[in-house]
């Protein structure tokens, strides 16, 4: 079957793998419909990402259908059914497994960073790992991953109806925790560097938007919180300046959520974590919970779809299309791959 794979920096081919043979108990198999690119599969085309040995199949954000169920496969999942795949697997014996929060276990593997991925025509997954998709269609399926994570980030936070946040990123996980800080009453505040993103923002639900590159964002936040500053700071980024914003903005007792893994080291000024008396929390993929969550967001048809998707390619024009993003990293939310 085909399967697209980054071979090396710069390089994608399409190349062909072995199909399936057989079906091993509690192993359902999936045909990808559609597959999306997100930025850790832009940073691996580029040589950036340092969790991936190459080669690599990437891709884990799936529209899918089941083809086929293996025995003790539970009766809720049947050929046919349109579905999405938790991407990330879980040990069920280190400290977050043990704690219950299998999303940031220790020797987890993600699809396409860890392991090959999705990008193919076929994939096996076990049965616990793949998700009805209700009313969604394949193509909406993909892009429920990305919203997933920052669902869950959204959850770190404890975010309620009394809350200001401050999204910083309006990318695909971005947007991702706005909507869920809407969805539970919060004031949101969207903050990006391009404008397009930030019209996208409002539109989603955020009260106010910040262009952090032509605008005095302190002096904003001052003026839209009374000047406490937000309640909630969601780092969707993943920058030194974008991480440092969060700590110097977020109010006293605040919650700084931080999602983006920095490519550098980041420097701060410590005293706010003690001044501040602040609670900094990491987020890290996504539970089930967040899945379902999604899904029952995206089935109201209120999301504008497409809009999120920026490109659709098939798996012969894969490397066009990931060079195409990389020459214009900031205008692209998704690439679906459509197999």
């Amino acid at each position: 079957m085909k399967a697209i794979q980054i071979t090396e920096e710069h390089k994608m081919a399409l190349v062909e793998i072995d199909n399936v043979k057989e079906l091993k108990p509690g192993e359902v198999l999936l045909k990808m419909d559609y597959v999306g690119f997100c930025g850790s599969d832009l940073s691996t085309f580029l040589g950036k990402n340092p969790m991936v040995k190459m080669p690599v199949i990437p891709g884990h954000e799936v529209g899918a259908t089941i083809v086929e169920v293996g025995s003790e496969v539970p009766e809720g999942l049947k050929p046919g059914m349109t579905v999405t795949v938790n991407p990330y697997t879980n040990c069920n014996k280190c400290a977050s497994c043990r704690n219950g929060r299998p999303n940031a276990c220790k020797d987890n593997q993600t699809l396409g960073v860890q392991r090959n991925g999705a990008m193919r025509e076929y994939l096996v997954m076990p049965w616990e790992k793949v998700i009805p998709a209700g009313l969604l269609t394949p193509r909406t399926c993909a892009l429920v991953e990305p919203m997933s994570v920052g669902f869950h980030a959204v959850s770190r936070a404890l975010v309620s109806d009394i809350d200001v946040v401050l999204v910083i990123g309006c990318g695909m996980v971005g947007m991702g925790a706005i909507v869920r800080s809407v969805l539970r009453g919060a004031t949101v505040v969207a903050a990006d560097i391009d404008d397009e993103k930030l019209d996208l923002a409002r539109r989603m639900g955020a009260s106010y938007t910040i262009n952090t590159k032509t605008e005095d964002v302190h002096a904003r936040l001052m003026e839209m919180t009374g000047g406490f500053g937000p309640d909630v700071v969601i780092e969707a980024v993943g920058s030194a300046p974008t991480y440092q914003m969060a700590v110097n903005e977020v109010a006293f007792t605040g919650r700084v959520i931080c999602i983006g893994y920095a490519k550098t080291d980041v420097s701060f000024q410590t005293k706010f974590f003690v001044q501040k008396e602040l609670d900094i929390r990491g987020s890290r993929n996504a539970l089930p919970s967040d899945f379902r969550a999604v899904i029952h967001y995206l089935e109201r048809g209120t999301c504008p779809v497409d809009e999120f998707i920026s490109m659709e390619c098939s798996p012969e024009r894969a490397t066009e299309a990931m060079e195409k993003w990389a020459e214009a990293a900031g205008k692209v939310f998704r690439i679906l791959v459509k197999f």
